[in-house]
C-alpha cells in the first residue's frame, strides 16, 4: 500500500487534504498526519523501514526554528535520511516564496489559494508524481 504523511498545524489543513485524496484514489493510500514538524519527523524516523511515499508539509508551523520555517527544516531533516532518497515531497503553503524554498531543495509545492480554488491540483500533483496511479484509476 501507497502511504502518505501529512504535516500541518491547521486540523482544517489535515482534514483537506485527507478528504481529496481519498476523494481522487479512495483507499489506495495509508494516511497518517501529524500537527508539527517535529512530529512528523519522529514519525518519519520511526518508519525508516517502510517509508512513505509522498510527504505533504505546510511551511509555517511551529516557530522552534527560526530563521528557517519549520516546513523547510522538516523537508531538509527528510533529505538527510537515505531511506528517503525516492520520497515525494510537496510541500502546501500559503507563504509568499513557496515556489523559491521549493526550487532550493528540489521537491513540489502548491500555494494553498491556489488549491483552495482548485482542490484538483492536489490529485494532479499525485499523478505527476506517481504516474502508476493513472493505471489504478483508469482500471
Amino acid at each position: 500500500m501507497n502511504r502518505i504523511l501529512i504535516v500541518d498545524d491547521t486540523k482544517t489543513w489535515l482534514v483537506f487534504h485527507k478528504t481529496t485524496i481519498e476523494s481522487a484514489f479512495g483507499d489506495f493510500f495509508e494516511i497518517t498526519t501529524a500537527d508539527c514538524a517535529k512530529d512528523a519527523l519522529n514519525i518519519i524516523k520511526r518508519n525508516v523501514s517502510n517509508p512513505f511515499d509522498v510527504i505533504i508539509t505546510d511551511l509555517q508551523m511551529e516557530n522552534d526554528f527560526e530563521p528557517e520555517l519549520a516546513g523547510e527544516w522538516l523537508v531538509q531533516r527528510i533529505q538527510d535520511i537515505r531511506e528517503y532518497s525516492s520520497a515525494n515531497i510537496i510541500i502546501v503553503s500559503a507563504m509568499y516564496n513557496i515556489e523559491f524554498i521549493a526550487r532550493k531543495y528540489n521537491v513540489e509545492c502548491i500555494s494553498k489559494s491556489l488549491l483552495v480554488r482548485n482542490q484538483l491540483l492536489l490529485k494532479y500533483m499525485f499523478e505527476k508524481l506517481m504516474p502508476a496511479l493513472n493505471k489504478i484509476e483508469n482500471n
